[in-house]
């Protein structure tokens, strides 16, 4: 084994520095790279497979992206945590495991993350070393380097599986209802601003994306995100915006606010932003205020009431003067709807709750429950959550929106 990698290095060192290789198509480099593999020394036997694999390797370290390349497409791989270019743990079916796989050093690791970088049309450095981007496949990628990170350059992937969830897939895993995910068709065809909230891996995203595809296809659609991961299937008026790092001499910057703010003067008829994080939430609810109906949108909360709460928090960073009582306002009267997200014991993705947003009154936002997850204890474990996302006895207070743009139905 140790024989194979190093022979992968030293072809990998020779391709490198005796090829041309910017001006080889793959399969001319395929065929070179084959040529080096068949003329190595005679004393060392490879199979055909090992062969085979060789190359692989070796253009991947070249072309892809090394070792990753087999962790990216394994579908049952959710996300992939380099924590050092030795220490390497992935996610499979929600639970954490260590690979044996390892960067040969922390410069090959280094290479690998520029090579992801660059391809995203980003930057990092010791200047900017802590850097979001996607891969070609929608996949979210995190880096922070030294100094930083104190165990070398950090790598974290969030993979997207290639064929993206629908509601019905949701609903077949159980993570809400049939009844629920027909209540919410209803919601976003009557244009309902609509706020999902959740903690780290709940699947907001996930959610957002199969939301989404309950959205009209002859609508015109604005989506704006940090590194783009929504895919929105059907629909040809839409307009996809990520946001942009400054360069190392702090030019080029491109905000949430920005992207925003430039989406109102493009007519749409929705703005989904795919999470907020900071001072971008008063223009977030401005535009949902001022004729954007039907918006969607993301935060990290571990409730709905503690979403509502750093929504006011992430306002007042965007503008400090203004009054608690204005804000608390601003945000009932622009959020129709709350979707509240957890990623259970079991590592189950479900559904917590669905409330409706009924306005402001006595110094509170006032919340309407109408679908609430509930546990059966009986027949729970402590390795699997039994429950139901269950219809409360309350109606949806505000159905104008409904009778507004035609939809036929009660929630």
């Amino acid at each position: 084994m140790e024989k194979l990698e190093s022979m992968t290095e030293e072809i990998r060192r020779m391709a490198v520095e005796t090829l041309p290789l910017t001006e080889l198509s793959d399969s001319e480099l395929e065929e070179q790279i084959e040529y080096l593999v068949s003329s190595r020394p005679d004393s060392v036997y490879l199979t055909i497979a090992q062969k085979a694999e060789t190359i692989s390797a070796v253009i991947s370290s070249i072309r892809g992206l090394g070792i990753l390349d087999s962790l990216l497409y394994d579908e049952g791989i959710t996300e992939i945590m380099v924590n050092s270019f030795d220490m390497i743990f992935i996610e499979r079916k929600g639970i954490l495991q260590k690979t044996d796989l390892r960067f040969e050093s922390e410069k090959q690791l280094s290479d690998v993350i520029q090579r992801i970088v660059g391809m995203a049309g980003r930057e990092v450095n010791q200047a900017n070393p802590i850097v979001d981007a996607r891969l070609s496949d929608g996949s979210r990628v995190h880096v922070v380097l030294p100094p930083i990170s104190l165990t070398g350059p950090v790598l974290t992937i969030r993979k997207f599986s290639n064929t993206p969830f629908t509601m019905d897939r949701l609903i077949e895993l159980e993570s809400l209802s049939l009844e629920a995910a027909e209540k919410l068709e209803l919601l976003v065809r009557g244009k309902y601003n609509i706020f999902i909230s959740g903690g780290t891996n709940s699947g907001k995203t996930t959610f957002l994306n199969a939301l989404a595809g309950f959205i009209p296809r002859d609508e015109r659609i604005v989506t704006i995100e940090d590194s783009a991961e929504l895919r929105l299937y059907g629909i040809e008026n839409l307009i996809r915006m990520e946001t942009r790092n400054a360069n190392s001499s702090g030019a080029g910057l491109v905000t949430m606010r920005h992207l925003i703010r430039a989406s109102l003067r493009m007519r749409p008829e929705r703005i989904i932003v795919g999470e907020v994080r900071g001072e971008e939430a008063l223009d977030m609810l401005q535009a949902m205020n001022t004729g954007h109906d039907g918006s969607l949108s993301t935060g990290h909360a571990n409730s709905t009431q503690d979403m509502l709460a750093r929504l006011e928090t992430m306002v007042l960073m965007g503008s400090s003067s203004l009054p608690q009582d204005a804000v608390r306002r601003q945000i009932a009267s622009s959020i129709d709807i709350m979707i509240h997200l957890s990623r259970l014991r079991d590592h189950s993705r479900r559904v917590i709750g669905i409330t409706e947003v009924v306005g402001y009154r006595s110094g509170e936002i006032r919340l309407n429950p109408l679908f609430v997850f509930e546990e059966e204890p009986s027949a729970s474990t402590p390795e699997r959550v039994a429950g139901k996302l269950k219809r409360t006895r309350n109606h949806l207070l505000f159905e104008s929106k409904l009778k507004l743009y035609g939809v036929k139905g009660t929630i």
